[in-house]
């Protein structure tokens, strides 16, 4: 199978609110932002990839030591409260590419054979417009007001044997430019869900995910100096 190269969308903001400077806090000995950029450069499939900021310190690092297009972030996209879609958006007004994955510099454990198959995925749908990786929990969920959501409270079985609930993980997005100047997100509305691993699926929001993240981190850095 033929597969289409792919840009690399990589938002970083310079300002954090739950992990302070957290793009450039060590975390398995180097600045948080390194572990994506390390894996999307790794890939065959990825030709480029894009950097959308605020922030000097990173557009200079990251040009420094990466093979990156920085995108400076223009005012009326700055701060907190903007959502990723007009983000998405000024980046595809931006670039000329068809095919684009977009991911996070908050997963750090991310694989570069995960990107990989996601992108070897994509290709072979046939009845899906987009996909984006998930996290599959088995386990029992409730509403606010103490409504069972997958289960019967009534008729417990083994959790195991529960139907799964996906999470959407931020890990992942794949998409075209059709399909977003279509839906004007990057989720399309056939959307494949693909599982990963959880470990791997760790997203950065907190001070205790920065900690965890560290912890697998470090064991995967000894687990392959150790063969």
């Amino acid at each position: 199978m033929s597969v289409p190269f792919v840009k690399a969308l990589v938002p970083m903001k310079h300002h954090s609110e739950r992990v302070q400077a957290k793009n450039f806090r060590k975390i398995g000995g180097k600045p948080l932002f390194y572990w994506i950029l390390e894996s999307l450069s790794k890939s065959k499939y990825i030709d480029e990839i894009i950097i959308n900021t605020d922030s000097d310190l990173i557009a200079e690092d990251a040009t420094k030591n990466f093979n990156v297009t920085i995108l400076k972030r223009p005012d009326f996209l700055l701060g907190d409260m903007v959502s990723m879609a007009p983000l998405t958006k000024y980046d595809l007004s931006k670039t000329d590419g068809d095919f684009y994955l977009q991911t996070h510099s908050t997963n750090p454990l991310l694989k570069t054979s995960t990107i990989n198959k996601a992108i070897e995925t994509y290709f072979l749908l046939k009845q899906h417009d987009s996909l984006f990786t998930v996290t599959l929990l088995k386990t029992r969920f409730y509403w606010p007001d103490g409504r069972a959501i997958n289960h019967d409270p009534d008729n417990l079985i083994r959790t195991q044997d529960l139907p799964p609930i996906y999470e959407e993980n931020s890990c992942i997005y794949i998409f075209s430019r059709e399909i977003f100047n279509s839906h004007g997100h990057r989720i399309g509305k056939n959307p494949y869900m693909m599982p990963i691993d959880r470990i791997e699926a760790i997203d950065i929001d907190n001070e205790e995910d920065f900690l965890m993240a560290d912890f697998f981190l470090n064991l995967r850095q000894r687990q392959n100096k150790n063969g």
